[in-house]
């Protein structure tokens, strides 16, 4: 799975980190997300779930 995450699209409301912590984390002096590591098969449904609540549709995946 490929994850990124278009960062002028994000709007730092932490979906993401609370969906996989271990995937994404938030920039402190703007929040938003990055990708702390492209995630392990056991991280694929927290990343999807990740990806489908982000409210900007910033995330993208290719599986």
């Amino acid at each position: 799975m490929d994850v990124t995450i278009d960062q002028d699209g994000c709007v730092g409301a932490g979906q993401c980190v609370l969906a996989a912590p271990g995937v994404f984390d938030q920039r402190d002096f703007d929040g938003v997300a990055f990708i702390l590591k492209e995630p392990d098969p056991d991280q694929h449904d927290a990343t999807r779930d990740a990806a489908l609540h982000c409210p900007a549709q910033a995330i993208q995946l290719l599986e």
